[in-house]
Formats: structure tokens, C-alpha cells, sequence
């Protein structure tokens, strides 16, 4: 125990002294917080879009001002022509094109299908996705006030549905995106700072230095992990307070679970830093093979898209990524307000994760010293 104490000391006073890692401890995780917080929006609003009325009816400006109203689509063009609209967008100056044919009151008029075309630039998936399903919707809307009118309710509807989303009910993307950030921000600081801290101390020869005293193996790597674990809590810490002060996310379950669990991910993180950190020879290495680790990370986690719609080889090659299931456990927690029972998978195979880079690294260790 003694010399537990003796790596923990030696480590805070490492620490204390290298004030720049201290600084990107606690200012790198606040920038992305904020920067990612404010910069990553799902929802996309705002289109600019081209309309080109040849019906100039109030019909037209009518299903023309539902466009608008709907806060996704801005008029920033009147066309003249089809052949105006087509180099709207190709100009990249339109993102959206709304084309009312000249019979398009007639037809309203006359009961029969009123066409509307909307051409949206798909080069951006994600605005054209959202483009098409608004444009879908409105027309839908549309069509069913007319209905009603029709019909004055006096039979009601075959079908009533009524969808209620819950734990985010407007859609906010903070709320969501926020706390996975919390993940990334670990992820990048464990497993970054511990493989490069380790590797540097091996080229500077401290670490031999040590390793030539009575201390065993296992005392070693628990003095090393510990301190890095304090900086991941204050991490988690000071990013709550941000995302609830700041971005007002509100955290519906319990913190003492989501402290509790988070030490599952922590140690697996700080395991799979210090399994790089016993195969990489120099600092540059590590750094690599650390960003081969989180580009995964960030990508296939879940972080930016849905794990169910992935090819089913990407799908099971997540489930080998420690932040898939701590995303599972802190958006679980903060949205949803549930607690560890719903949680034991998640928190299980993060402990086998730990479990496995810790042993491995160890292994490793043990070798080399021999």
C-alpha cells in the first residue's frame, strides 16, 4: 500500500508541474463542450429556397406561406423561369426549389390534385432529408384541412394517431448531443493522455527508474490509473455544470449512478491507454494509434448516427467500442431518468472490457519486464 502511495504521490506532483497537460485537462473538454454544443445542430432550419409561382393565386401564396411558417424553408429568390431555378440551385445559391404549376388554383378549385414540385439539392444528405419530410408533411397538412372542410367532421376519421414523443419532446439537439459529448471528451482524455504520459516517461527513462525498485507491476499501473481517474470525475463534472448551466440539459435521473457507472467506462478507457502505451515505442505512435481508437470511437459509437441503421458487420463491430455502451448508460441517465437496473448489460460489458485491457496490459508489462 505503501508504495501505492508513494507512484499516486509522485504522479499529482508530475501533474502539478506539467501545468500545460493540467491546463488542456480542463480547458480542452470546456472549448468542445461549447464549441460542439452550439456548432452541431441535427435539426436543420432555414433553407434557402426559390419559389417560381406560375399560378400567382391565393392559393399558391397560401400553400406558400405553410412553407415558410414552417420555419425550415426561407424564400430567398423569386424565379421567373424553371431554367432560373435550376441555376439557383446549381449555383449552390437555393437549396430548395418550390414549383407551382399555372392550374394550380383550377385544380384546387375543381377537386382534382394540385401538384406542387419541390426540388431539393440532396449533395447535402441531411438537409435534403429533412427538406423532403417537411415538404411531405406540409402537403399532408394541407390535404387534410381540405378533407375536413369537406367532410365538417360530421363522420369523423377512420384513424385517429396521435404521437406523443417522450424525454425530448421538442426536439432539442443540446439534449441529446451534449451528453454524448461528455463521452467523447473521456474517451479523447483517457485514452490520449494515458498512452502518451506512459510512452513519455518511458523515452525520458523514469519509468525504468522505477520499475529497477521493489514496487510490483500491478502496484505501478494502480498509482498511474488513479490520478487520471480523479481527471476524468472532474471532467465529468465540470461538463455537467456547463450542460446544465449553459445549454440548461436537464439531468432527470440520478448522479450518483451516473458517477457510479461512469467509473465502469473510466477504467476501461484508462485500459485501453495504457494497452496502446505498451505497444507503441514513441510518443508519436501512441498519439496515432490513439486517434485510430477514437475516429471508431466517434463514428460508430452512436454518437453522430442511429446503430440501427448500420450495415450489420459495421453494427457488431460497435459493439467492440466501450462508448457505445457508455452512451447507452449516460443519455439513459439524463434523459431518461433510469436507473442501473435497466443499465446491467451496459455496465457488465464495461467491466469486461476493463477487465480484459487491464490483464492484457498487464501481461504485456510483465514481459517487458522480464
Amino acid at each position: 500500500m505503501n508504495r501505492i502511495l508513494a507512484v499516486l504521490k509522485k504522479e499529482f506532483i508530475q501533474l502539478r508541474r506539467d501545468r500545460l497537460t493540467v491546463a488542456m485537462v480542463f480547458l480542452i473538454p470546456l472549448v468542445q463542450l461549447l464549441l460542439f454544443g452550439y456548432a452541431i445542430q441535427t435539426e436543420v432550419r432555414h433553407i434557402p429556397t426559390v419559389v417560381f409561382d406560375q399560378s400567382l393565386s391565393p392559393e399558391s401564396r397560401e400553400m406558400l406561406e405553410a412553407f415558410t411558417a414552417s420555419g425550415y424553408f426561407d424564400v430567398t429568390w423569386i424565379a421567373g423561369s424553371y431554367a432560373e431555378v435550376n441555376r439557383m440551385i446549381d449555383s449552390g445559391k437555393a437549396q430548395a426549389g418550390i414549383i407551382f404549376p399555372p392550374q394550380f388554383a383550377r385544380d384546387l378549385k375543381r377537386g382534382t390534385p394540385a401538384q406542387v414540385q419541390v426540388i431539393v439539392d440532396a449533395s447535402d444528405n441531411m438537409v435534403a432529408n429533412q427538406a423532403i419530410a417537411i415538404a411531405n408533411a406540409i402537403g399532408l397538412v394541407k390535404s387534410q384541412e381540405i378533407i375536413f372542410e369537406k367532410i365538417h367532421l360530421s363522420g369523423g376519421i377512420p384513424y385517429d394517431v396521435r404521437v406523443r414523443p417522450w424525454y425530448n419532446p421538442d426536439g432539442i439537439t443540446a439534449y441529446y448531443m451534449v451528453p454524448a459529448l461528455l463521452g467523447i471528451i473521456v474517451t479523447m482524455t483517457m485514452v490520449l493522455m494515458t498512452s502518451i504520459g506512459i510512452v513519455r516517461e518511458r523515452e525520458r527513462g523514469t519509468l525504468e527508474q522505477l520499475l529497477v525498485t521493489p514496487i510490483r507491476p500491478y502496484e505501478l499501473m494502480i498509482g498511474k490509473i488513479v490520478p487520471y481517474i480523479l481527471l476524468g470525475y472532474v471532467q465529468i463534472t465540470v461538463a455537467l455544470l456547463v450542460g446544465s448551466l449553459v445549454f440548461h440539459v436537464p439531468i432527470r435521473g440520478s448522479i450518483l449512478d451516473l458517477y457510479l457507472l461512469t467509473l465502469f467506462f473510466i477504467t476501461a478507457s484508462l485500459g485501453l491507454g495504457i494497452l496502446i502505451s505498451n505497444i507503441a515505442r514513441t510518443q508519436m505512435q501512441a498519439m496515432q494509434m490513439s486517434f485510430f481508437v477514437l475516429l471508431p470511437s466517434i463514428m460508430l459509437s452512436g454518437f453522430l448516427f442511429p446503430r440501427a441503421a448500420m450495415p450489420k458487420v459495421i453494427y457488431y463491430l460497435s459493439c467492440l467500442i466501450p462508448l457505445t455502451y457508455y452512451l447507452d448508460i449516460i443519455r439513459g441517465i439524463v434523459l431518461k431518468g433510469i436507473g442501473f437496473s435497466y443499465l446491467v448489460g451496459q455496465v457488465v460489458t464495461l467491466l469486461v472490457f476493463s477487465v480484459v485491457f487491464l490483464t492484457i496490459s498487464s501481461l504485456k508489462f510483465k514481459k517487458k519486464i522480464g
